[in-house]
């Protein structure tokens, strides 16, 4: 067993799995639960309020130190997590199969927040054992197989899970029985990251620290964000109310005994400013409390990181690379439905079920061009092709709807997935949400092999949960800019500012070029271990 484990076809396959391992319980505590929570009954504000169960995905930053700095006996550092975390996630699934969220919503939504949880920790030791096991030639195609796995599996349980709970054309299975489906198949992932998964090099050994530091630094980071989100709630957010509100004028008023209306323009900007605010307290509250309690194995994470040369620039680049992007996508559905005017069932169908497929196929594109171009050059051509594929929703809103024709989708059903009546798809909608999704796919496959580039095998864990948390910075900002912007100059020049605002990114990459290709030089090789 020992000898096959050690091939990289091998390696690249459980990459594939650990890949679908992490997607799998993703949708389970989104979009399925709140299929399932629909169908039980319960009410639109329960379901809203329930969202919050998916926070630990948020802040998975704050407890992955401690899977870099503790190592699970018999099982090694990153075996050990897996395994822990995979069979906690089929326990809990085998649990919430056995409740009833309509007379227990609870239990059941305490069920869900654990999931959440272990999900997160799942997410934060395959990106470390990832990182820790390809070598840099490798890190293209292995990312690439990574996201293909995710999809997959996010295909099964947020799309071909709904269709076999269809009570119509379904296969006869209740949310309760597609729980405990999936807890098995999570089960079955424990088996293969336990026999199968190869180990990772033997030199890659946690960090030596203050166990007991360590643990009261996480309890006073923790507390910091506790306090910092309560400053944000009930300062921040009123403070950002009133300095924007004269700004925006009076709205129409109010009937009597009825609150003034929220002008919705305002209330993005608010929610950014608070957010804003939010983080210029809670980030240095939080970097303060580590400090003041000695959290080893995050200071000495954050400052082994900070020691590499141009380590600012290089989360510049994070955080602006798929900028554009980020700009285009905010407002994609709403953009189709109400600027052009297509059918939800057309966007469905384009979107979610062609364009899903197309980005799992531009990441294995991705990957494998990786392989030849190597780091910097993939980002540079991905990255550029990401710039020309906002141009495809410039030219939907500026051709209009069937501008290039269309034809009908005839029904279809493949046992896993099935549509049962004819639905028309418009040529350019396919044409431009074709191209977004392929190349969003190659980009994806290049920045995660970027983001593993940059970590320390000492604190993957640690490094690869804050960069990609800063990846999301871009995602969150945009949101309320992209409204208002679009509201504000329409929908053709939105979508050309959109494809300006990827070429920050690409001057920052080129100004990067020396240090990113040095990235790509491999490290040696290390003997296996755990």
């Amino acid at each position: 067993m020992a000898d096959f484990r050690k091939s990289g076809a091998w390696r690249m396959l459980m990459i594939g799995v650990l890949g679908f391992a992490s997607g799998l319980p993703l949708a389970l505590s989104g979009t399925a639960m709140q299929a399932w929570l629909t169908v039980d009954g319960l009410d639109v504000a329960t379901i809203g309020f329930l969202s919050l169960v998916g926070l630990p995905y948020t802040f998975k930053f704050l407890w992955a130190p401690l899977m870099d700095r503790f190592e699970p006996p018999w099982l090694g550092r990153r075996r050990g997590w897996l395994v822990l975390s995979q069979l906690g996630i089929a326990a809990t699934l085998a649990l919430m199969s056995q409740t009833s969220p309509a007379h227990g919503i609870q239990a059941f939504a305490l069920l869900a927040v654990l999931l959440s949880f272990l999900s997160a920790s799942q997410d934060v030791v395959i990106d470390a054992y990832r990182t820790d096991v390809l070598a840099p030639q490798e890190r293209g195609l292995g990312s690439s197989l990574g996201v293909f796995g995710y999809r997959l599996a996010m295909i099964l349980s947020g799309g071909i899970a709904m269709v076999w709970a269809d009570p119509v054309s379904g296969s006869g299975l209740n949310w309760n029985g597609i729980y405990l489906l999936m807890a098995g198949l999570m089960l079955a992932a424990a088996l293969v990251s336990l026999l199968l998964v190869p180990a990772v090099p033997a030199g890659n050994v946690a960090p030596h620290s203050n166990a007991r530091n360590d643990l009261k630094g996480f309890v006073a980071v923790l507390l910091a964000v506790v306090v910092g989100y309560q400053f944000t709630t009930r300062v921040g957010a009123p403070l950002a109310d009133a300095v924007l509100s004269p700004l925006f004028g009076s709205a129409a008023p109010a009937a009597a005994n009825l609150a003034p209306p929220v002008n919705p323009d305002q209330k993005k900007w608010v929610d950014l400013l608070t957010l804003l605010i939010g983080m210029g307290v809670t980030i240095p509250l939080a970097w303060w409390a580590a400090r003041r309690a000695r959290f080893e194995t995050l200071n000495r994470s954050l400052g082994n990181y900070f020691s590499m040369e141009a380590a600012g620039a290089f989360l510049a680049l994070i955080i602006l690379y798929k900028l554009g992007d980020a700009f285009a996508g905010a407002l994609t559905t709403t953009f189709l439905l109400k600027g052009v005017g297509f059918a939800q069932a057309e966007i469905g169908v384009v979107n979610k079920v062609i364009g899903i497929w197309l980005t799992i196929v531009g990441a294995l594109a991705g990957g494998a061009l990786m392989m030849k171009l190597g780091l910097f050059r993939s980002l540079l051509l991905f990255g550029v092709l990401q710039l020309l594929s906002n141009l495809g929703f410039w030219l939907v809103a500026v051709s209009g709807k069937g501008a290039w024709g269309g034809f009908s989708l005839p029904p279809f059903d493949w046992g896993l997935v099935a549509l049962h009546e004819a639905t028309a798809v418009d040529n350019l909608l396919l044409f431009a949400v074709s191209i977004e999704n392929l190349t969003a796919g190659m980009g994806t496959a290049a920045f995660v092999a970027f983001l593993m580039a940059l970590c320390n095998q000492k604190f993957t864990a640690t490094q690869f949960a804050l960069l990609s948390a800063f990846s999301a910075i871009g995602r969150v900002w945009v949101g309320p800019m992209s409204g208002v912007l679009a509201e504000s100059v329409g929908w053709p020049v939105f979508f050309l500012f959109s494809t300006v605002m990827a070429l920050p990114g690409l001057l920052m990459l080129g100004y990067l070029r020396g240090r990113i290709q040095a990235l790509d030089v491999p490290r040696g090789a290390l003997p296996a271990d755990d």
